[in-house]
C-alpha cells in the first residue's frame, strides 16, 4: 500500500508538469510570427529597397493592428549585400533556426532566384517585391512564391514599345552582368524584334561599377538610335551621369529599362528630364497614393519607390490571407493569397495567377523638366496606363512547371 506522502508527491509532480506544459503552450501561442525583409541595406539598391522596405512592411503590420491568428507579428531585416551566397545563408538561418515564416523584398535577381529555391524546398512563403527577373514566374516558379511588384517582361513591354513607337529603329544594350541584366535584355530584345527594330550591339558591365567610360564609348560608336540601360540603382545613375558628361545624349537616346523614382531624385531633373520609364507605382497619382506616401515620407524623409509600395501591399495581403486561411502553412496561405483579390492604394482588383504573378496595371511616365516640376518630388508625367493583361507575360509562355497537367 502506497503512503499518503508518496501519493501526494506524485500528484504534486503531475500538477507541476501540467503547469509547465500549459505555460509552454501559452508562450508558444504568444511567440511572434516573423517576416524577414531581405534587402540591400548599404549598396546600389539601398535607396530603392533597403530600410524603406522595412518601414513599409512595418506600416502594413501596424495597420493590421500588429497581430494575426492571435499572435504578434514581428518584422526582422537582413542585408544580402547583393551576393547570392550571403542571401542564401541568411534565408536558411531565418527559416531553420529563427522561425521566419515569410521572406520578402530581395532587390537583386540572382539573390531572389536563390531564395525562391530555398523557400520552395522549405515550403515557406517568398514575396518577391523587389526582384525583377521574370524567371520567378517562369522556369523557377514556386507554389509558395509570389512575384508582386513588377518584372523584366512588364518593364520591357512598357518602355521599349513606347520608344519604338516614337521611331527608334536601332538599339545598343548596356546590361548588368547578372540575372537582372540578362533577363531584362532578353525580354526587351523580343519586343524590339516584334516591332521591327534591330539590336546592333551589346556589352555587359560588372555590377556596382564606378566607371562606365569604355562601355559608353562602345555604345556611342555603334550609332544606335537608343542606348538601352539594362541595369538598376547606382549602376543606372552612374551610367546616365557619365553619358551626359561624354555628350552622348546629344546624339542618342538613353532608355532606362528599370528606373526608380529614387534614381531620378539622385540624378536631378536637369539630368533626367525627358527620360521615359515604366513603373508599377507613382506617389502622386491619386488621393490614396498621396495619403499613404505622406505617411511614408514622414517616417523616412524619402520619396517611396514602387518596391516600398509593393512591400506594404504584399505584407498586408499576406496577413489577410493567413487570417482567412487559419494557418501559417506556406502553400496553404499562398493558395489563399491567389484566391483573394488584391485591393490597396497601389493595386485595384489585382489577381495572383497560378504561376505566382500578380496581375495589376503598369504605367508609362515621362520625367518632367525642372521648369515643369511644381513641388517637391513632382517628377513624373503620366503618358499611359498599361492594363495588367497586356503588361505581363502570358502565363502559358513562361514555362512554369506548376502549369504542367498530369
Amino acid at each position: 500500500m502506497r503512503s499518503t506522502a508518496t501519493t501526494g508527491t506524485g500528484k504534486a509532480v503531475v500538477a507541476t508538469l501540467i503547469s509547465l506544459m500549459l505555460t509552454t503552450a501559452a508562450i508558444a501561442d504568444e511567440a511572434p510570427i516573423k517576416l524577414g525583409v531581405l534587402t540591400d541595406m548599404s549598396s546600389l539598391y539601398a535607396d530603392n529597397g533597403g530600410q524603406g522596405s522595412v518601414v513599409a512592411a512595418q506600416m502594413a503590420v501596424d495597420d493590421f493592428k500588429g497581430r494575426v491568428l492571435g499572435r504578434p507579428v514581428q518584422i526582422i531585416a537582413g542585408d544580402h549585400q547583393n551576393k547570392a551566397d550571403v542571401g542564401s545563408v541568411i534565408a536558411r538561418r531565418w527559416i531553420e533556426n529563427e522561425g521566419v515564416e515569410v521572406i520578402l523584398d530581395v532587390p537583386n535577381s540572382a539573390v531572389a532566384l536563390a531564395v525562391q529555391g530555398i523557400t520552395r524546398d522549405k515550403k515557406k512563403l517568398f514575396l518577391a517585391t523587389g526582384a525583377a527577373t521574370s524567371r520567378l514566374t517562369g522556369d523557377e516558379c514556386s507554389l509558395s512564391g509570389i512575384h508582386w511588384t513588377y518584372d523584366t517582361f512588364a518593364l520591357s513591354q512598357g518602355t521599349t514599345k513606347a520608344i519604338a513607337r516614337l521611331g527608334a529603329r536601332t538599339w545598343f544594350f548596356l546590361s548588368a552582368d547578372y540575372s537582372l541584366g540578362a533577363q531584362l535584355e532578353a525580354d526587351s530584345r523580343r519586343v524590339i524584334g516584334a516591332t521591327g527594330g534591330k539590336v546592333v550591339g551589346a556589352v555587359k558591365h560588372p555590377i556596382n561599377t564606378p566607371d562606365f567610360s569604355s562601355f559608353l564609348l562602345q555604345a556611342q560608336s555603334s550609332k544606335a538610335d537608343v542606348i538601352a540601360l539594362a541595369d538598376a540603382g547606382g549602376d543606372f545613375i552612374n551610367a546616365v551621369k557619365q553619358a551626359g558628361e561624354f555628350g552622348i545624349t546629344r546624339g542618342q537616346k538613353l532608355a532606362g529599362l528599370i528606373v526608380f523614382i529614387a534614381d531620378i531624385h539622385s540624378l536631378g531633373l536637369q539630368s533626367a528630364q525627358g527620360l521615359m520609364l515604366s513603373s508599377a507605382f507613382y506617389w502622386d497619382m491619386n488621393d490614396d497614393t498621396r495619403a499613404w506616401s505622406k505617411r511614408f515620407i514622414e517616417k523616412t524623409r524619402k520619396v517611396p519607390t514602387m518596391i516600398h509600395a509593393g512591400t506594404y501591399g504584399a505584407v498586408m495581403h499576406y496577413l489577410k490571407a493567413a487570417e482567412a486561411a487559419g494557418t501559417l502553412d506556406g502553400p496553404a496561405v499562398a493558395a489563399k493569397m491567389r484566391e483573394m483579390p488584391v485591393n490597396d492604394f497601389m493595386t485595384k482588383n489585382g489577381r495572383i495567377r497560378e504561376d505566382g504573378r500578380l496581375i495589376r496595371d503598369m504605367y508609362l511616365f515621362r520625367v518632367k523638366s525642372p521648369q515643369e516640376s511644381k513641388h517637391k518630388f513632382d517628377y513624373y508625367e503620366l503618358l499611359a496606363t498599361i492594363p495588367g493583361e497586356e503588361a505581363f507575360r502570358p502565363m502559358e509562355d513562361g514555362g512554369c512547371p506548376l502549369l504542367k497537367k498530369p
